[in-house]
């Protein structure tokens, strides 16, 4: 015989053992266990506490107030009655605590003040806006490199009479000729009449032993040689422009003379281009 000695105390239906299931087991089976109903205790529904059902239970026909949040209750009152007015004369200005006193009489007093900050704060914001225009005109100068090569010296005196010595500046081949007596009387002596771009011989250099060109040909950039061609001054022969001592154009496409660059002679013996 099956004895049921504990039942769980989960189980509120009546408990039934099926001959079936236990049909081959030896003995006797014992009648169904049946536990009373009204002996099964069920514990209430746990309540939910929140502002409503708290709210709710607070007598009625009073002043009430309350807050909370996230569903907890924080604070309840019954009446405000007891709660004090703060009084907030010690953080104004002593002109203006007397409320029978109109604020047009001291207004004076305290505008100065505001007209400081003001002052102060445009000063300030003037400041930074030179700052910041300085800064912005100033980027798109010239680099410290590029300015370094925006002026060259030239020393006059290693420059032998009859040769021409190439520079460079601003990225350019610069050509210094030390033109002979010869040279300045054969060019000084052209006719400018007849010449692809006129102009005369005394405009290009500012003293006429001294010749300062940028050895650039004007037809298509290219450098021309000093000291060949058909006129004895450069030659360019990418494309067979002729030019003369004084460094215009006398033969081919070329359709300018070759540019003087600004100089000037700082002495006897150093020019200064740029």
């Amino acid at each position: 015989m099956i004895k049921i000695t504990q039942i769980p105390p989960n189980i509120t239906n009546c408990l039934k053992v099926s001959k079936q299931v236990i049909g081959s087991l030896n003995g006797e089976i014992a009648a169904p266990f049946l536990i009373p109903k009204e002996k099964v205790k069920i514990p209430p529904s746990p309540v939910k506490l929140t502002n409503s059902s708290l709210f709710s239970s607070l007598p009625k026909g009073q002043l009430c107030a309350q807050s909370g949040g996230f569903g907890v209750l924080a604070q309840v009152r019954l009446a405000h009655t007891d709660v004090q007015v703060p009084d907030f004369d010690f953080y104004r200005k002593k002109e203006l605590r007397d409320p029978a006193r109109p604020s047009r009489d001291v207004i004076d007093n305290y505008k100065g003040g505001s007209y400081l900050i003001m002052a102060v704060g445009g000063i300030g914001a003037a400041y930074a806006a030179k700052n910041t225009v300085t800064k912005f005109v100033s980027s798109m100068g010239a680099a410290a490199d590029v300015l370094a090569m925006a002026k060259i010296e030239v020393n006059l005196g290693d420059i032998p009479e009859g040769k021409n010595v190439t520079f460079k500046w601003r990225g350019k081949p610069l050509f210094v000729r030390h033109r002979t007596s010869d040279e300045i009387q054969k060019e000084q002596s052209v006719d400018v009449s007849s010449l692809r771009d006129p102009q005369a011989d005394v405009d290009r250099a500012t003293k006429p032993e001294w010749l300062v060109l940028i050895g650039v040909c004007t037809h298509l950039g290219c450098v021309p040689i000093p000291g060949v061609g058909d006129y004895g001054g450069y030659f360019c022969p990418c494309h067979g422009s002729h030019y003369d001592a004084s460094g215009r154009i006398r033969k081919g496409p070329a359709p300018l003379n070759l540019e003087v660059p600004p100089y000037e002679y700082v002495d006897e013996k150093t020019l200064l281009v740029g």
